[in-house]
């Protein structure tokens, strides 16, 4: 969901709080508080998903790789943009860059299977 300009006071005030954050630790404790477990998991599951999709991997591989259903896969690959790109550039200069491995992907079929 794209938000307009005029963000809420409160969200801006949310944007502030995660950027006074300087360490994992400070950030685990704090999204531990704001968020459910559910909710840290779907978040992260959201971010291998944009990854994965600005990899151009296909559907099939990302569903294997993460457990993400079709309609989030969706749902994120019509998100993408500027927010992904910067995180994901960021990461790359830090080389904290990874892509989930794809199950099985590059395997030898089992004898009998074609």
């Amino acid at each position: 969901m794209k938000r307009g300009k005029n963000k809420p006071t409160v969200i801006e005030e949310l944007y502030e709080a995660i950027l006074c954050l300087e360490t994992k630790e400070e950030c685990s404790a704090f999204f531990d508080d704001l968020c459910t477990v559910l909710e840290l998991q779907t978040m992260s599951q959201r971010l291998q998903v944009a990854k994965m999709l600005r990899e151009h991997r296909v559907y099939s591989d990302i569903v294997a790789a993460t457990s993400a259903s079709t309609a989030t896969i969706s749902r994120v690959n019509r998100s993408l943009g500027s927010g992904y790109d910067i995180v994901f550039d960021r990461l790359k200069e830090k080389g904290k860059y990874t892509i989930p491995e794809v199950p099985n992907a590059g395997a030898e079929p089992e004898d009998g299977a074609q």
